[in-house]
């Protein structure tokens, strides 16, 4: 008698939960609800919704803990209720490896009314998933939401997968430094745009951002500079220049950084640190005046631009430059490392007796075969730990280093010529990349925005960017890995203010990378647009409003 209780018990109970989902069977939904960003490359909408509410269970292989605990998390994150990950194959919402997909990071989504089945070639690919699966909610969820006793995912059939291999977001903490926790927004970002990799501009003439043991004076020193200039100023000579008469400093200890590439691991991106050789160094000949041409004791930058000094190069200087990139490597995994390569001014190298007789005794044609000389000590150093270099595309001057991967910014022309050489390239020109520029294009409206470098790159601006240049043949366009947004922050002193100028242009960007070019439609991602914005309002991000109204 008490099994027969039980088993009506059981009945009763299934019936309820089978009236509960049937009710969401036959909901036709509107294209209100499939408004996601970047655009995946099949989507077919279909009646019903899927309800999250208490009794939804996670589950999937042991191989994808990681990214069922995230996905619980985030479901828990914006509802009074609380699921968890199971490992199994049991759950209403189950992940899964599909070794026939494709694409590394490519996934799929099926969506119906009583079940959600997310698949991935690998667990970045289910990671990618999650990402569609968190815009398939209601856009104004706002996190800890306690009133939210259930959710609904529209039914819908989703099969994508990346453009490009490399979608990447820069950031500079040299000009002005933002704290770990903002780093970790700032991936966050990344994140739920399906872009993979985070450049990290940790030195500078102004600032060194990063803990090395065994040279403590690059923090003691190098990390503080005693005042800033005060808007444009002038040129760095200039008698008009105005400084705020306040030090401004700050760095990342050792374990910080771990924390925070332990992070971006487990959200699948790559953290690329940029150690900036052989100029941007004054933050560290500062610290170190026998890293230096002429053995003065400098100052850490006050003011933005170019700076003269540079390294001198000497044993000295690579035996440094050695064991700093060494203590670099145990904190990052990346394959690459990023060595600048930038804007190095040549004037010391001239004068310098030391630097003039390194030339001949290398048979180098002049300072710009000496830069590439410097490079190649460096890549071979690196490489003979199993790391690649990256470098700007001055990289390119007097020789490109062997295995060097050029990030083409000063236009595309580096990047064209780069390819052509068969070297792998990252595009990021200014005219549709550089974030710290104005994003208005008239002198009236510019008066109206917060200081910024100068020019002008709109949302429309980045969003009609091809990576992949005409130029180059089917064969040399291989070796365009995918593009980046940069982020120099001279002028952006605040959390608020970076974010308002990386959101939306990083939006636009991220179905640039990721979108395939016969896709994308500007007034259809403009439509999205619109509502990608109430996420963000939801999750409280500061963006650019204007940029949302214009369609210019």
């Amino acid at each position: 008698m008490e099994s027969f209780k039980k088993l009506i018990y059981f009945i009763y109970v299934c019936l309820i939960v089978s009236s509960c989902s049937n009710k969401y069977k036959a909901i036709v939904n509107t294209d209100e609800d499939y408004q996601i960003i970047p655009k995946p490359v099949f989507l077919e909408a279909y009646k019903g919704r899927f309800l999250v509410d208490s009794n939804t269970k996670i589950s999937g292989s042991e191989d994808l803990r990681n990214e069922g605990e995230y996905l619980a998390e985030m479901l828990n994150h914006v509802a009074n209720f609380s699921t968890s990950f199971k490992v199994g194959a049991s759950g209403d919402i189950l992940l899964k490896l599909d070794e026939s997909i494709e694409n590394e990071e490519g996934y799929t989504v099926s969506v119906t009314y009583d079940k959600i089945v997310l698949s991935g070639k690998t667990a970045k690919g289910v990671f990618y998933g999650i990402q569609t699966l968190r815009q398939l909610l209601p856009a104004s969820i706002k996190p800890n939401n306690n009133k939210i006793k259930a959710l609904t995912i529209p039914a819908v059939e989703i099969k994508d997968y990346p453009r490009y291999v490399y979608r990447g977001m820069h950031l500079d903490v040299g000009r002005h430094f933002f704290s770990v926790d903002f780093i970790k927004k700032y991936i966050d970002f990344i994140v739920m745009h399906k872009m993979n990799t985070f450049h990290w501009h940790l030195t500078e003439d102004q600032g060194w951002r990063i803990e090395i043991k065994k040279y403590p004076k690059l923090t003691s020193i190098g990390s503080e500079r005693k005042e800033t200039i005060v808007g444009h100023g002038g040129t760095w000579n200039s008698k008009d220049v105005k400084y705020d008469g306040k030090p401004f400093g700050g760095y990342y200890t050792q374990e910080q950084i771990k924390d925070i590439v332990a992070y971006a691991t487990k959200r699948h991106v790559t953290i690329i640190p940029e150690i900036e050789l052989p100029g941007h160094s004054l933050a560290a000949i500062a610290a170190y005046p026998e890293l230096g041409n002429t053995g003065e004791q400098y100052e850490v930058g006050t003011r933005w631009g170019v700076y003269p000094e540079i390294y001198a190069p000497t044993e000295k200087t690579f035996s440094f430059l050695e064991d700093v990139l060494t203590e670099v490597m145990d904190l990052f995994p990346s394959e690459y490392i990023h060595i600048g390569g930038d804007e190095a001014p040549k004037k010391q190298w001239e004068k310098s007796v030391f630097a003039q007789q390194l030339i001949k005794e290398k048979d180098l044609k002049d300072e710009h075969g000496l830069q590439s000389y410097f490079i190649q000590r460096i890549e071979k150093f690196l490489n003979s730990k199993g790391r690649s270099i990256i470098g700007w595309d001055e990289i390119l001057e007097g020789g490109l280093a062997p295995n060097a991967t050029v990030m083409s910014w000063r236009g595309t022309k580096g990047g064209i010529a780069a390819a052509k050489e068969h070297h792998d390239v990252i595009m990021t020109p200014q005219h549709a990349c550089y974030f710290d520029h104005y994003q208005v294009k008239t002198k009236e409206a510019k008066a109206k925005e917060p200081l910024a470098i100068g020019g002008n790159v709109t949302v429309s601006d980045v969003y009609a960017y091809e990576p992949t240049p005409e130029e180059l043949t089917e064969e040399e366009s291989n070796y365009i890995l995918g593009a980046q947004g940069n982020v120099w922050t001279e002028y952006i002193k605040t959390t608020e203010h970076l974010e308002y100028m990386v959101l939306p242009r990083m939006t636009a960007l991220s179905e640039v990378v990721w979108s395939s070019k016969k896709h994308r439609d500007w007034e259809d991602f403009h439509k999205r647009l619109q509502y990608i914005v109430k996420r963000y309002d939801a999750l409280g991000y500061n963006y650019a409003k204007h940029s949302i109204i214009d369609r210019d």
